[in-house]
């Protein structure tokens, strides 16, 4: 039987071949992934990999699957079978985990409210033990535009306000990874320009992100890769670079009648 250390030693002690390249680390990795609602089957042996850095637009007709899946990866929703890991951890048994590592926005706000705009930031910063947290609170307040109504009760704002009151929470505990449901949901050209802002900021910390949207033209836009739900499967992967917006046009076209 080796002894504590040794193995550790060892790897510690092999050689290290500069040819070989080191395996890309994986935001998300997910593995035959399927679930049903009662007999209904809605994801169906989804296999999706997404490296870290990068941001993948998935794109579906409604009642294509999307929801669902952005709903598990948040760890809101079980996995009826498979395998769904977020940077290295398991959704079977690391759940917590996994949603100090993920930012989510969505069409419901996740917000209280009969709570004012900082209370409902305060009380996330508790709940992901986010240091200073009212400092960070008032940091995204005003980068989302939101400062003055930090004392308005969430009930008085309107759709769009909501809206970036949400981005603002779900930015509060810095996390690795932005799950998007149609993000502009709500929100005027000025509100889609700070969305925009927001996710070149995220991106260029390191972030990794998966959106939805109906907008092709801005899923080729905010994006590195582009995936189509159809049916609960993925029936279309390619890369976003050099993907003329006819074409993918024309594959959505093609995949989602």
């Amino acid at each position: 039987m080796s002894r504590p250390g040794e193995h550790i030693a060892a790897v510690q002690s092999a050689p290290v071949h500069p040819d070989v390249a080191a395996p890309t680390a994986l935001a998300i990795e997910i593995s035959n992934l399927k679930k049903s609602y009662g007999l209904k089957p809605v994801l169906r042996t989804i296999q999706l990999n997404l490296p870290q850095g990068q941001r993948m637009a998935l794109l579906g007709a409604n009642g294509a699957g999307k929801t669902t899946l952005l709903r598990i990866l948040a760890g809101l929703s079980k996995a009826g079978s498979g395998t769904v890991c977020v940077h290295g951890l398991d959704s079977r048994y690391a759940l917590q985990e996994i949603r100090q590592q993920v930012g989510f926005v969505a069409h419901q706000p996740y917000l209280y409210e009969e709570l004012t705009v900082l209370e409902n930031l305060l009380f996330f910063g508790k709940l992901y033990a986010v240091e200073h947290a009212r400092e960070r609170a008032s940091v995204l307040l005003q980068r989302v535009g939101m400062e003055r109504r930090a004392k308005d009760r969430i009930r008085a704002l309107s759709r769009g306000q909501v809206q970036r009151v949400a981005w603002a929470r779900a930015l509060l505990h810095e996390p690795r990874l932005l799950l998007l449901d149609e993000p502009d949901t709500g929100l005027d050209q000025h509100g889609n320009d700070l969305v925009e802002s927001l996710l070149v900021e995220h991106t260029a910390r390191g972030g990794s992100m998966l959106f939805t949207t109906h907008n092709l033209d801005r899923a080729l836009a905010w994006s590195d890769q582009i995936v189509i739900l159809a049916g609960g499967r993925v029936v279309y992967q390619h890369e976003s670079a050099n993907l003329p917006l006819a074409e993918l046009q024309q594959r959505y076209r093609e995949v989602t009648q």
